[in-house]
């Protein structure tokens, strides 16, 4: 009896593949309307429908005994010992780049330049490996052979025979000798072995290693990598001290795709001309903007809103940029703050981190790493804001006009605003942190000059005003030392003191 031909209900052959009348979930052109999603949020599109398409074709069909019926895609039944050959085809080398060696150059050139410029922006990434014509390798090694070739050492032809030294003859090397040991100097000398005194240096203040923690450090790294802009805030009065050298190190070594502003701000605190000069000065590394952060005059702000719409246009790929705030804030951030500025720019405030430095005390408190709330002992760096700051600023600020010493000044300034504790003693504790606080938040008249401004003017007088500072504090604590031995009975008072008169 013969096999007859499937048919399919209509009387024709049966069609193969898919039917693209049925409803089936494997169907890209099916009608959505009549797909029942049975809980699914949305049914499979025909990317998906292909992908898992794909999947299923791509592994070998095997019966119950586990022996292949049929093979995965680009395989097929060769016998035993077979040696296979994929054929060559013309397609592998269309996608190939050949570029000569000056082009090369000529390219690597160029990059460099826009990469160093910082106004300037790669508008197209490309999937070219860039990265691979830094050369870092071939710079990064030491080139012996360019300070002393080989032949020179080895070989029939050397001509190295001795050490090579800073010194031809003895007379040379007595006189280096006498010129190193007038620059000696024995207290600079770490290898001294020097006896212990029974005074001994007072343990760091608490402070000395806030905004280092390793909580902190992991946010801030946290922000950046979450960021395509990075904006430094700078305080225009002592922009270099407030700036973050190792975070610039970090964006420039590990993420150079993103951009990284300076903002100034604060610039209503100093003269226009210092203003202009840190502008010019800091826009040479990074592009900088000046602002001022007020309520009721704001400058800068539609500056900097125009800059990041623009790199909102470099990033179109993207739904929207995160901008950074990076800012030395006093403990006021304890983890990042995602704001939303625009429909495509959201802000990113992160901690305040205080990279590990040199700076003595007095200048982490002047610069406000910590809150004077916190100082234990204001008063202690007072005298640093006598010698940084004019008098006459001084007094012009608080209507003090005459003090000799910092003691002095402390004690009229709370008289006068009516500080006093029990007794009607002067709270020279509340003065000192209200002096900080004013410090802090630019009440008191002070800047750093840029470099290349000629401020020995400036130094002539702060020098003669600390002299004579420091002349009273020593007169007054002397007095105070001598006043001590009399009511002790060690010396006597000059008016108890009698005279006798010798005749001639």
């Amino acid at each position: 009896m013969a096999k007859l031909p499937n048919k399919s209900p209509s009387g024709g052959k049966k069609l193969k593949g898919l039917n693209k009348k049925s409803n089936s979930c494997l169907n890209p052109d099916r009608d959505m309307s009549k797909v029942r999603l049975k809980g699914a949020p949305y049914g499979r599109s025909k990317s998906t429908i292909k992908r898992l398409q794909m999947y299923r074709t791509g592994k070998a069909k095997r019966d119950a005994k586990g022996k292949i019926v049929k093979p995965a895609i680009f395989q097929g039944w060769l016998p035993s010992g077979t040696q296979s050959r994929v054929a060559p085809h013309q397609k592998w080398f269309g996608n190939t780049r050949v570029v000569k060696q000056d082009a090369l150059q000529k390219f690597q050139e160029e990059m460099g330049k826009v990469v160093k410029d910082p106004y300037k922006v790669v508008m197209k990434q490309t999937n070219l490996p860039i990265s691979l014509l830094n050369e870092k390798a071939k710079h990064a090694r030491v080139h012996l052979l360019d300070t002393e070739p080989y032949h020179t050492v080895f070989g029939k032809k050397k001509t190295r025979k001795r050490p090579a030294l800073s010194v031809a003859n003895c007379a040379e090397f007595a006189k280096q000798a006498a010129e190193a040991l007038a620059r000696y100097d024995p207290d600079k000398d770490g290898s001294i072995v020097r006896e212990e005194l029974d005074a001994k240096d007072a343990a760091p203040a608490w402070f000395s290693k806030i905004g280092q923690s390793r909580r902190i450090w992991s946010e801030l790294y946290k922000v950046i990598d979450s960021s395509d802009v990075v904006i430094q805030v700078l305080d225009a009065r002592d922009p270099l001290g407030t700036r973050s050298l190792l975070v610039e190190k970090y964006l420039t070594e590990k993420a150079p795709h993103k951009h990284l502003v300076f903002v100034l701000n604060k610039v209503d605190l100093v003269p226009v001309w210092v203003t202009q000069k840190w502008v010019t000065i800091l826009s040479r590394e990074r592009p900088t903007m000046a602002f001022h952060s007020s309520i009721s005059n704001s400058f800068g702000k539609g500056a900097l809103i125009s800059l990041l719409r623009q790199f909102a246009v470099l990033h179109k790929d993207k739904k929207n940029i995160s901008v950074c705030n990076v800012a030395p804030i006093a403990g006021e951030t304890k983890v990042w703050q995602y704001v939303a500025l625009m429909n495509s720019i959201f802000l990113i405030d992160c901690p305040g981190v205080v990279p590990p430095s040199h700076e003595t005390e007095e200048d982490m408190v002047l610069k406000g790493t910590v809150r004077v709330e916190y100082v234990s002992n204001p008063v202690d760096y007072i005298p640093f804001i006598l010698e940084r700051c004019k008098h006459s600023y001084l007094s012009t600020t608080y209507k003090v006009y005459e003090w000799g010493t910092c003691t002095e000044f402390l004690e009229t300034l709370a008289r006068r605003m009516g500080r006093l504790l029990k007794g009607g003693e002067p709270d020279v504790n509340a003065i000192a942190k209200l002096i900080l606080n004013d410090w802090q938040r630019g009440k008191i008249p002070y800047f750093v000059p840029p470099p290349g401004h000629d401020s020995s003017e400036f130094q002539k007088t702060k020098q003669v005003e600390n002299i004579a500072l420091e002349k009273r504090t020593r007169e007054k604590l002397e007095e105070e030392e001598r006043q001590e031995l009399i009511r002790a009975g060690v010396i006597a008072r000059k008016q108890d003191l009698t005279y006798r008169h010798f005749p001639d």
